[in-house]
């Protein structure tokens, strides 16, 4: 069974996507859409990640799953920063309870990528909702340029005993040594996973194995799993060829048994390790 950790659906909003810029990518991509092409490629189920950071994308991801079978598990967004202000911490935790009990909630990401202070990851009230995310049970996904990579290694030393994984490999840049000397360090914390995702958009249809056969050196393939970055990927290259493409580099086990493991996933369609 092969599992993508990394899809997205969205109702096209131009307002509200505006890091969406390939005009094959202006349109909405729902659940429906991914089945036509993960039937043709063969995945059997995927994990559905945010690509808006508010609540009513986390709820409507959840509603998809609750329909959806082939949707195993949902990657929210919730205001971890309001864990940090007394008045509106209560409404936060009150928002990480309603998601945490969702049978398809299995993780939470932020677009740390995109904050102006390269810092940000290691603000007090950011990580004050980091840990409740880790005491509600729930994986953190760690979205980071590579220039950030740094500052998301002092991150990882400072939730030693929850699952992270890092999402595109860290977003490769044009310095591949920095990159990879960065890779190795981080992937020393034996919490932090890692997704092959991403690299068609971030370094473009070059050759991926490099940046493959870096973090399979460095995470080994019990903590490497694939995602399609289904449709960003599709303004450049077909979903089938993209899994293909990696098919030639991965293990058999990153396509679907490191997904479980890190998630909790039952074989059943429930996202968490419980009954829908």
């Amino acid at each position: 069974m092969i599992i993508d950790t990394h899809v997205h659906f969205w109702r096209y909003e131009e307002a509200a996507f505006g890091w969406i810029t390939a005009a094959a990518l202006k349109r909405d991509f729902l659940p429906a859409d991914y089945a036509a092409d993960g039937s043709d490629a063969g995945v059997s189920g995927c994990v559905a990640v945010e690509a808006r950071q508010c609540l009513e994308e986390t709820e409507q991801l959840l509603r998809f799953a609750a329909e959806r079978r082939e949707i195993r598990g949902v990657v929210g967004w919730l205001p971890l920063v309001d864990f940090g202000d007394a008045a509106r911490r209560d409404a936060a935790a009150a928002a990480l309870e309603r998601f945490a009990a969702e049978a398809a909630a299995v993780a939470v990401r932020h677009v740390v990528q995109d904050e102006p202070d390269d810092g940000f990851i290691l603000r007090e009230d950011f990580n004050a909702g980091v840990d409740a995310v880790g005491r509600a049970g729930l994986a953190y996904e760690i979205l980071v340029f590579a220039r950030q990579l740094p500052q998301a290694i002092r991150f990882a030393d400072r939730h030693p005993g929850m699952r992270l994984v890092l999402d595109h490999l860290g977003k490769p840049g044009a310095d591949f040594a920095f990159w990879r000397d960065r890779i190795r360090e981080l992937a020393r914390r034996d919490q932090v996973w890692c997704k092959v995702s991403g690299l068609v958009t971030e370094v473009g249809c070059v050759d991926f194995r490099p940046y493959i056969e870096t973090v399979l050196e460095a995470f080994g393939p019990e903590r490497v799993m694939w995602g399609g970055d289904w449709p960003v990927l599709k303004a450049d290259m077909r979903y089938r060829a993209w899994l293909e493409a990696c098919r030639e580099v991965l293990p058999d086990a990153c396509f679907g048994e490191t997904a479980r493991r890190f998630y909790r996933l039952k074989d059943g369609e429930c996202g968490k390790e419980c009954e829908r």
